[in-house]
């Protein structure tokens, strides 16, 4: 099989790279081999192709053979093959001089949402996504590809959580591991996805290594929005007031947690609508506010009133 692949490939080559025909065979041989079964021969001559095609400077066929082979991995759930594929995706982006461009980030964002929630390559694929798609200006990252990002985090909670946990662990301020969860939990809500905030909570604060057991948390925000989703499943106004007033020190910490959380009153607990709203865009901005935490917070809340409120 690698022989009639290789074959294959010296063929396509003879065109300058413009044969597609022959380009077109060899993944026809290789998706063979993945339907036979041979999911390790078919992966390391995915590799093998791959730094051919990038020697030879063919960065657009190595990336278009590599992201038809993640697709085809992730079919027959073989996750760390499409993984890897998926990362060489990114590779030949960033050594090339292609253009950030619609097609590449939805591309981008369709191997993002395949890959297992828990695996170690979601985090990195991502980070090296978004560098890449900034186009070296610095910035967290392309708008739409935010946005596209976002739409996969905020259809998996458990998923979002995880990701959550591996970035505030590896690049985020200790001190800031609750506000972490707290954008998640409160932007969930403000899309009216009350599962998904209530999975993100959950599962980020048990699985978080700075964070000890709770409830009661000793961080005061992560109490709030213990209560807060407690509070949106009772529907009581007076509740959700009472518990915003308790907990001004803390929500002081981020100027958005009052706008989100007027939002909020509006779709659980009946609040007129302000004149203006500056909601529009939340989905877009889910990934950008979750992972551009990163700023100096010299807030101390370790002194703030943390001790429980009645909630009947």
């Amino acid at each position: 099989m690698a022989a009639a692949i290789m074959a294959a490939e010296q063929e396509a080559a003879k065109g300058g790279g413009r044969n597609r025909g022959g380009v077109q065979r060899v993944e026809g041989k290789l998706r063979a081999s993945v339907e036979k079964g041979d999911y390790y021969e078919a992966h390391q001559m995915y590799r093998t192709l791959f730094f051919r095609y990038m020697s030879q400077g063919k960065h657009a066929e190595a990336r278009e053979l590599m992201y038809s082979g993640a697709l085809l991995f992730f079919s027959h759930n073989q996750q760390n093959s499409a993984a890897d594929l998926s990362m060489l995706v990114l590779e030949s982006l960033e050594k090339s001089d292609a253009k950030v461009a619609d097609d590449l980030l939805e591309n981008l964002a369709k191997l993002f949402s395949l890959m297992d929630p828990n695996s170690p390559e979601r985090v990195a694929f991502v980070s090296r996504a978004l560098k890449w798609s900034s186009g070296g200006s610095g910035k967290l990252g392309h708008p739409k590809l935010h946005q596209l990002l976002a739409i996969t985090l905020w259809k998996d909670g458990e998923g979002c959580a995880n990701m959550l946990v591996e970035y505030s662990s590896s690049r985020g301020y200790r001190s800031e591991v609750d506000m972490f969860v707290a954008q998640a939990v409160l932007q969930f809500l403000c899309l009216k996805n009350k599962t998904s905030a209530s999975v993100v909570f959950t599962t980020y604060t048990q699985k978080h290594p700075s964070i000890e057991k709770g409830p009661p948390f000793v961080q005061p925000l992560l109490n709030f929005i213990w209560f807060l989703l407690l509070a949106v499943d009772g529907g009581k106004l007076t509740v959700f007031t009472v518990l915003c007033e308790q907990y001004q020190p803390s929500l002081k910490r981020d100027p958005m947690y009052n706008e989100y959380l007027d939002r909020i009153g509006q779709l659980f607990f009946g609040v007129p609508p302000k004149q203006t709203s500056s909601y529009g865009g939340l989905l877009g901005n889910l990934l950008n506010s979750l992972m551009g935490t990163g700023e100096d917070d010299d807030t101390e809340d370790g002194q703030e009133d943390s001790s429980p409120i009645e909630l009947d």
